[in-house]
């Protein structure tokens, strides 16, 4: 199943700058261990913003509430998700 799946992040002012990196560093390595794992198949950042624009394919939408809940940064982010369908005029 495809997900289009928008993610905003917002850090609080404040926290400690060497947290914040961990959480970043971790952050990465889960996306690209996901990537790898060819369930999270785009990945867009959105310019001029902390935020993306991601495709996921997973197998339900209980797997990616699991995947985006463990994200490292999830307590920090609003998400949208849209589920995705072929569009019958694609090519591909």
């Amino acid at each position: 199943m495809l997900y289009c799946v928008e993610m905003d992040v917002a850090i609080p002012h404040g926290l400690d700058p060497e947290y914040v990196s961990r959480l970043k560093a971790d952050e990465k390595a889960r996306a690209q261990d996901l990537q790898r794992q060819g369930k999270w198949v785009h990945l867009w950042r959105v310019a001029g913003r902390y935020a993306n624009i991601s495709i996921f394919d997973v197998a339900s939408h209980d797997e990616l509430h699991d995947i985006l809940s463990t994200l490292p940064l999830f307590p920090f982010m609003t998400i949208r998700v849209t589920p995705l369908a072929r569009h019958p005029s694609a090519i591909a």
